[in-house]
């Protein structure tokens, strides 16, 4: 009698459990992949990042290419004269000055401005890696979420028979049909049952955490929707996607990019020994109290003076030795550019061959299932039929569980290989954007 209470008070906690799990469920609103895509987009830090050092790449552009507007300086060097008019911080005393300024002819501003203006554009293409990352990451997270969801399900539909077969299998050892290790069986494969739905219990909650910080929708109301996710493209082993990957990746196309600045950042260097020449104008209000009057022939309030300052660097050791450190630099960033070009190329490879390898697996762990799913069904139409023992049916019913398990396993190792060859190719969110 106590032994039986046992059973059924367990037996009572899973079904609270399971219908906590359904009240929870239920209380979550459908969120469709391409919906949960826009708004991780919107929301993920990496995605404001990514922006920010678009923005800051940008205004580097803007600040050397503004160096041939004139800059405009408005001061005053206000201070009272004994003896000769001395200068104030370089300039003659006066009441107030305006002083201007901007780039004419300077060969290596311009180099600068142009490797400026050619990082602004590699850190545009980075931006589209970014967001190719936040869109991987989303719909990884989304396909394992929903891969747990139907376990979750599964689970709570076998952890319901795991119990009454313990509770029938109890009966059968009292009445001395069966062994007490059948009955130990039983238990132990009701105990795994109950692992399996903590394991999936927990690692549901851990990736609506992440889904909830990525979208920026509270994690108890996120469930997926299973057939929102987009059909992936055919992936042909005699395609050359190495190839289309190398011309279409973002992060060889920035590496290219940043490659490109740093050798025109060295040319301007090399330039910057080379004669510049810069507008100037100042304009000055002199004051008779810092005595210009008792010191040049005709005092004149009104002061002005425009012309160019032209430079002639000839001897500058220590520039040179900067030129000869930004060559290094170049060579250093066009290495930087195979390298990734040639990473690029080969995790391509590996993803389109991981490709053909998981979709086999998967046909396998199909067959499996489907050959375990049918020895079950046989078996209980047996055991309706009296020719076969609730052992037996324990056992196939474990069978079928691990098939199962191995079939949604394998399924999203292979949606993880084609999201990964999308994502190398370029084509994740063009194939995102096709969902409904």
């Amino acid at each position: 009698m106590k032994h039986r209470n046992r059973i059924g008070l367990r037996a009572s906690r899973l079904l609270v459990g399971l219908c906590f799990s359904m009240a929870i469920h239920a209380a979550a609103e459908p969120l469709p992949l391409k919906r949960a895509v826009e708004l991780a987009l919107t929301h993920a830090t990496t995605t404001g990042i990514a922006a920010a050092d678009t923005q800051r790449a940008f205004s580097a552009f803007r600040e050397g290419r503004n160096n041939y507007i004139p800059q405009l300086i408005f001061g005053s060097g206000l201070g009272k004269s004994w003896g000769f008019p001395l200068s104030l911080e370089g300039s003659a005393p006066s009441v107030f000055n305006i002083n201007s300024q901007s780039a004419l002819f300077n060969p290596a501003l311009k180099l600068f401005t142009s490797a400026a203006r050619t990082e602004w554009q590699a850190t545009t293409i980075q931006n589209k890696d970014q967001r190719a990352q936040v869109i991987q990451d989303t719909v990884l997270s989304y396909a394992e979420l929903n891969k747990w969801e139907q376990r979750i399900a599964q689970l709570h539909a076998e952890a319901t028979s795991a119990a009454q077969l313990e509770q029938a299998l109890a009966e059968r050892v009292r009445e001395g049909v069966d062994s007490p290790l059948e009955q130990t069986k039983a238990r132990l494969a009701a105990a795994r049952v109950r692992l399996r739905v903590a394991e999936a219990d927990g690692s549901a909650d851990v990736l609506r955490a992440h889904l909830a910080k990525l979208t920026g929708q509270p994690a108890a109301g996120i469930q997926t929707v299973g057939d929102s996710m987009p059909a992936f493209p055919a992936v042909a082993q005699e395609d050359d996607l190495a190839s289309q990957a190398e011309k279409n990746s973002p992060i060889v196309l920035a590496a290219e990019q940043r490659a490109r600045a740093q050798y025109l950042r060295a040319q301007g260097e090399h330039r910057s020994l080379w004669p510049s020449i810069d507008f100037v104008a100042q304009y000055a209000r002199l004051a008779r109290y810092n005595n210009y009057d008792l010191y040049y022939q005709r005092f004149e309030p009104n002061n002005a003076t425009v012309g160019v300052a032209i430079r002639f660097p000839f001897v500058n050791f220590s520039q040179r030795a900067r030129a000869q450190g930004a060559d290094a630099d170049a060579v250093k960033a066009t290495r930087q550019a195979e390298a990734a070009k040639n990473q690029v190329s080969e995790e391509t490879l590996k993803l389109q061959r991981a490709v053909r390898q998981m979709e086999a697996a998967q046909e396998v762990a199909q067959l499996e299932y489907e050959v375990a799913k049918a020895n079950l069904d046989a078996l209980q139409t047996r055991l309706d039929a009296g020719n076969a023992t609730i052992k037996n049916l324990g056992e196939s019913r474990a069978q079928a569980s691990e098939r199962y398990i191995a079939l949604q396993d394998t399924t999203f190792e292979l949606q993880r290989a084609r999201v990964g060859l999308l994502r190398s190719t370029g084509e994740l969110e063009k194939w995102i954007n096709g969902s409904n």
